[in-house]
This record gives C-alpha cells, structure tokens and sequence, in this order.
C-alpha cells in the first residue's frame, strides 16, 4: 500500500484543522462500553457475554496485558511493511476479521458491510457458518477480495459437504473449522435474557437456503419455519465427532483447512498429523470454557510444538495494535480480531468497521516502528518481557 497504516493518525489530525473529530473512539478498548449504552442487552450481551462468570475472558486480556513489550532504539524504521504470507497468501497486514455469527443483532446491513470494509483494506473476511446472510450474498458484496469460510461441523455429512461446495463455488480460498463448540457453553448473559437468535431464525441463512439441508423437511422453510429451526438445532454441531471425522472436511476441501480452538500442544500435533493446515489458537474469546487457560497463555506451547509445520493464528483477547505485537511475539503468524470490529459495526455499520481495522493497523504500524521493528519478520519471544499479573 502507498505510504503506510500509521498515517491515518495525520489524517485524523489534519481533519481536525476543519473541526471534524472521529466519529468513534480511537482507543478501541472504548467501544464495548459504547455498545452497551447504544444497543439492546439481548445484541449486546449475546456479542459481549461469555462462558460463566467471564473467567476466561478476563484472563485472554490479563495474559495480554501481564507481557509488556521491550522497545528498542535506534534501529532504521523509516520504511515499513506489515505484510505477511499466510497459507500461500499475501496480507497487507497480519489480521484478518474473524468469524462472528448473526450480525444482523447488531446492524441492519450485517455481514455485506462488514466484508465490504474487510475488502476495502485488503483484510480476509472469515465469514461465519452461522451469517445472517447467505454466503454467496457476502461473497458477491466482496467482489475478488480474500475471504474465507468457517465451518460448525454439522451432524449431517450432505450438509457438510453442500456448504464446502457452496463457499468454494462462491470464491471462499480458506477453510476455518471451528472445534470448540460441540455444544453451546453456559451464558448467563444470553440465559438472562432468554436470548439465542438462532431460535428466532436469525443466523441460520446459510442453512435455510442449502439444499441438503433443505431435502431433509418435511415442508419447505417458508411453510414450516419452526420446524426448519428445530431441524436446525438439532443438526449445528455435533459432540460426537472425533479425528478421523476431519477426512470428510479433506476429501472435499481442495484449499487451505485451518483449525480453530486450539490450545493444547497435542491437538496442534493431531491437527498437523491430519494434514491441516494451520490453527488458531483461541478459546473462543472465552465464551465457551469459564476457568479455560487463557489464549494468549497457549499459543507459545502451540507455535513451539508445531510452528515448523503449520501455521499458527490467534485469536481471544486482541483489543490493539499492541495486542497483535504481541500475539506475534508469542509465535502468531497473524491475528483474527473479533469483538471490536462487531461493535464498530454495531455502532457505525460500514463505517464503523472501517474505522476500527484502521485504528487497529495505524496503531500496530506504530507500536511495530517504536519498538524498533520494521515488519512483523523480525518481532519475537525477545521482545517481551513477563511483568506481573
């Protein structure tokens, strides 16, 4: 890209000489609290809320947080250049907006404006099996632009394999499967509320418009909607499945398959010795084990155990440009960045999504820069040191 992601800060400035100030918060930390004030507490908690008592999130930002990063000086930072290979692929930066669910809760136009901003930076859009749009509908908003698809592995193989042929026909280059909800956890945000959109019909386009899935009504959607959204629940995942299950996932997949949840060193092996590609080290921003291990506390033991075979990606916890320094100094290739983007949309549709991958690149441009970096290549375990919790 022309010039570099730190130069947004002067645009910012430089707009203010005309008494234009942004329209949301530039420390992205700010945006949750917004949300909370702006939304409804059925959107906001389902986005915001997590497993329990919300252990495991504190902990993703606690361990975030304990390790502090050690700049150093007079090094030649001049020129920049965030960009990384990741899965045969060239990103302008090493992020990438992560699968989230049903975004229709937080703003009418949903996942289209969220891939478009995506798309608009150069960022992948992971796109959600659970979208309140049609993938094929995200995919067309996104032109030629890197997405990817992430997959619940559903109790039915047709559907399985339908969707894979979908996302494939509709230019998704990525396959994220996500490991970690076999079951839906204990949320007492969403419990609370007696809040879960999917028994509304919202979350599940993507399955309301698949033949196999489909085929298995006795009536179509239109006619019968509660039955297609029993049919549904019963059929989102499936704890029964096990290893060998991923063959199916390979056999039908011919791109890049990436696993998501990860945080033992073991399943990173058994992820490798399946012939994946990648994980994602991520407890799912601690919304499905309360007292799980931090994200950020795992992914070191992950990218060590198998750094030199797969790639390594992280999620839970990524507030800011620091927090992505760090992820990759823990041994991350790159970053998903979930919750922030979800309330900049919430807040600002579009817009608001834009603002906050710009926010979150300038200040990681910076952060890189300052700490005597002049791309993410060269960031490493040497530049941080643990303080205390």
């Amino acid at each position: 890209m022309a010039g570099h992601w730190a130069d947004f800060q002067y645009e910012i400035y430089l707009n203010g000489m005309n008494g234009t100030v942004p329209r949301l918060p530039t420390d992205l930390t700010r945006l949750e609290e917004l949300t909370e004030q702006r939304l409804g507490p059925g959107p906001v908690g389902y986005v915001a809320g997590s497993a329990g008592d919300g252990s495991t999130a504190r902990a993703n930002r606690a361990a975030l947080d304990r390790r502090r990063i050690v700049p150093r000086m007079l090094r030649d930072v001049r020129e920049r250049d965030l960009s990384v290979e990741v899965l045969g692929r060239t990103l302008p930066a090493p992020l990438a907006l992560a699968p989230v669910g049903v975004l229709s809760i937080m703003h009418p136009e949903a996942e289209p404006a969220a891939a478009r901003a995506a798309a608009a930076r150069g960022v992948p859009y992971i796109l959600s099996s659970a979208s309140s749009t049609p993938l094929e509908q995200v995919a067309e908003a996104m032109g030629d632009a890197e997405r990817w698809f992430q997959l619940y592995c559903p109790k039915d193989p047709e559907v399985a394999r339908s969707f894979l042929a979908r996302a494939k026909a509709s230019g998704y280059s990525v396959l994220v499967v996500t490991l970690d909800t076999p079951l839906l956890s204990w949320r007492p945000r969403d419990l609370d509320q007696a809040y879960l959109p999917f028994l509304r019909g919202v979350g599940t386009a993507n399955y309301f418009t698949d033949p196999a899935f489909r085929a298995a009504l006795a009536k179509p959607v239109e006619e019968d909607p509660n039955a297609a959204v029993l049919h549904f629940v019963s059929m989102f995942a499936d704890p029964g499945k096990t290893w060998p299950d991923l063959a199916l996932l390979r056999e039908h997949w011919d791109g890049p398959i990436v696993l998501k949840g990860i945080l033992h060193p073991d399943d990173a092996r058994l992820a490798a010795d399946a012939g994946m590609d990648g994980v994602v080290v991520s407890n799912h921003g601690g919304r499905q084990v309360a007292g799980a291990l931090a994200a950020a506390d795992a992914l070191p033991r992950v990218a060590e155990a198998v750094g030199d075979r797969l790639t390594v990606l992280f999620d839970s916890g990524i507030r800011t440009g620091a927090d992505v320094f760090k992820a990759l100094a823990l041994g991350a290739r790159a970053v998903l960045l979930g919750r922030p983007y979800v309330y900049g949309l919430g807040l600002d549709g579009q817009a608001g999504v834009d603002h906050v991958i710009r926010c979150l690149l300038a200040e990681f441009d910076l952060t890189l820069a300052l700490s005597g970096h002049a791309g993410p290549a060269t960031v490493g375990k040497s530049d941080l040191v643990e303080g205390p919790a």
